[in-house]
Parts: C-alpha cells; sequence; structure tokens
C-alpha cells in the first residue's frame, strides 16, 4: 500500500466504504461503474468504463487488497472501494518458461491447479487465488500436457466458498443492510 493512502487512512479512519463502483473482468481489465451503470445490472453483465489511465490502473493495482471476509477492494486514499469480481480476484499471466505473474504485476508460484465445469483455469498460488488470461491457455495446456500442472475438477459455483473470495461485495453488502433493517 502507498505510503500517502496510509497517511490519508490515519487522518480520516471514518470515512464509508464504497461498493459497486470498480469491477475486474477475466482479463486482468478494470471498469468504473457509474450510478446508470449500476442500476443497469450486476457485474460483468453490466460492466460500466473501461479505465486506460496508466497512472490510475497503477494506482489501483498498487493499493488492491483483500479484507478478513474475502472482500477484494482497492484502498482508494482513506476509502476502501470494493471490486466486483467477473471470475477472480487475481488475473495470471503466463511468461517465459511459465513464469506466473498476476495483472497487478506480482509473481505468484503455483500451488494448486484447478478446472471449472465452464472449461476456465484457475491457480492458487502463493499471492492468491486467480483464473488464467484465456491468452495464455496454450502455454496453461503444454503445462497440463508435460505433467506440471495437474489440474483437479471442480463446479464453478464452488470457487469462491473453496478459494474464499467474494465475487460481489456490493450483492453481499445489500443483503447485510437489508436483513439490518436499513
Amino acid at each position: 500500500m502507498d505510503d500517502i493512502v496510509r497517511q490519508a487512512i490515519a487522518k480520516w479512519p471514518n470515512v464509508p466504504h464504497c461498493f459497486g463502483w470498480l469491477g475486474l473482468d477475466a482479463r486482468g481489465n478494470w471498469y468504473m461503474r457509474d450510478d446508470r451503470t449500476q442500476h443497469a445490472g450486476p457485474f460483468p453483465a453490466s460492466k460500466g468504463s473501461l479505465l486506460t489511465h496508466e497512472k490510475l490502473i497503477d494506482f489501483i493495482q498498487r493499493n488492491y487488497e483483500c479484507d478478513g471476509e474475502g472482500q477484494w477492494f482497492f484502498q482508494n486514499g482513506p476509502q476502501r472501494v470494493y471490486v466486483e469480481l467477473e471470475a477472480a480476484p487475481l488475473v495470471f499471466r503466463l511468461g517465459d518458461e511459465r513464469m506466473v505473474t498476476s495483472h497487478t504485476g506480482r509473481p505468484a508460484r503455483v500451488q494448486r491447479v484447478v478446472l471449472d465445469d465452464l472449461g476456465r483455469l484457475f491457480l492458487d498460488t502463493d499471492i492468491g487465488f486467480g483464473i488464467v488470461h484465456a491468452l495464455d491457455m496454450e502455454t496453461a495446456s503444454d503445462a497440463v500436457e508435460s505433467g506440471q500442472w495437474a489440474p483437479r475438477p471442480i463446479r464453478s459455483t464452488e470457487l469462491a466458498c473453496r478459494f474464499g473470495f467474494v465475487l460481489s461485495p456490493a450483492a453481499r453488502h445489500a443483503n447485510t443492510m437489508k436483513k439490518a433493517g436499513q
């Protein structure tokens, strides 16, 4: 986390969290979701505006973390902006010699490989759980065919619970508020 972000949290510790305004797709692209987009439907059916500003994306990715409940967020100064996920909290790219790097630029070591019933390949790594980018499936299939990776089957509906992440913090928050009568 950036020092300036830590300082903002210390200065303004009670800023309300933000839900539904930021999305991450299965290719590692970030989307800004304004009110109109949110009212049009949940992410990823209603994605919003693709973020293209490199410095903003770098800032988001440096300050992208997970809370204790498996909800991923971007710490934007003193405010937590919870992220809507299309498939998983991380998107992995495969480089030379099958080096694995997350969409945030962090290197990762593969601990487990799973294949869901939709044909998507996921990696459980030392930095977290994520989907393999679609453009790297040929390299991934080489790892499987060579015996380097042995994917275990899993139903897509079990991924979030099994690997401890929340696809839609906004929906979870709305359900919590509804139960609390707010």
